[in-house]
């Protein structure tokens, strides 16, 4: 669906895009904004009037973790960015699935590249947020997985109980894994990591434990 900003009816529609389709209307109040460091912020999806507030705090660049879609609220933020002399930047990343190593370490790059202080949202800044803040916090800030895993957390709105525990259970398996075998987060990513398989060992945990907890209603 395209969204023509030039027209009032396009306008319109990219407005009621973002307020009903995109559920705008419940960030009104609440943006689940956090300062993460005093470079980087994470939120829910900002909205134009939000973006500009932004700007005023020293934002620099947004990065949105919901790719380039043809949607209102994209369109809206485009022109937001444009407005307010914002770099916007489209990283996607998915909140129910692992990622290959190009993506993790396009991120670690993109974190060298972009001026700060930055802002990166998904759309409930719970879940895509979460994971690229992990990854902000250990590639840019030096902080151990396990203490950058933490940007996963219910504080954020992250419940790591249903597949979004996917991205948890990612981190979780690198430090499984140098329990026994001391290893860096980069190396491991770039030389044992096998997306398919982690993919594969948390759905057979995950529909294990929802068979008992749900089905069976084991105690």
């Amino acid at each position: 669906m395209h969204f023509d900003l030039s027209t009032p009816n396009g306008r319109r529609r990219a407005r009621t895009d973002l307020i009903w389709r995109d559920h705008g209307f419940l960030r009104v109040w609440f943006q689940n904004a956090h300062w993460i460091s005093d470079e980087m912020l994470r939120t829910n999806q900002p909205s134009p009037h939000q973006i500009g507030l932004w700007a005023t705090r020293g934002i620099k660049t947004i990065i949105n973790l919901r790719g380039g879609i043809d949607s209102g609220f994209h369109a809206l933020e485009r022109e937001a960015c444009a407005r307010h002399g914002i770099k916007l930047v489209n990283f996607v990343v998915k909140s129910r699935d692992v990622h290959p190593p190009e993506v993790i370490f396009g991120a670690r790059d993109l974190f060298e590249q972009i001026a700060y202080p930055a802002l990166m949202h998904c759309k409930s800044g719970a879940d895509r947020a979460g994971f690229m803040a992990a990854l902000y916090m250990h590639f840019r800030r030096n902080e151990r997985i396990e203490v950058a895993m933490q940007q996963l957390s219910l504080k954020y709105l992250h419940v790591r109980q249903g597949k979004t525990g996917m991205l948890d259970f990612f981190f979780q398996t690198y430090l499984d894994y140098v329990q026994t075998t001391p290893i860096s987060f980069s190396d491991w990513v770039r030389d044992v990591y096998d997306p398919p398989a982690v993919k594969a060992a948390f759905m057979e945990s995950w529909l294990g434990n929802t068979l008992v907890d749900k089905v069976l209603r084991r105690e």
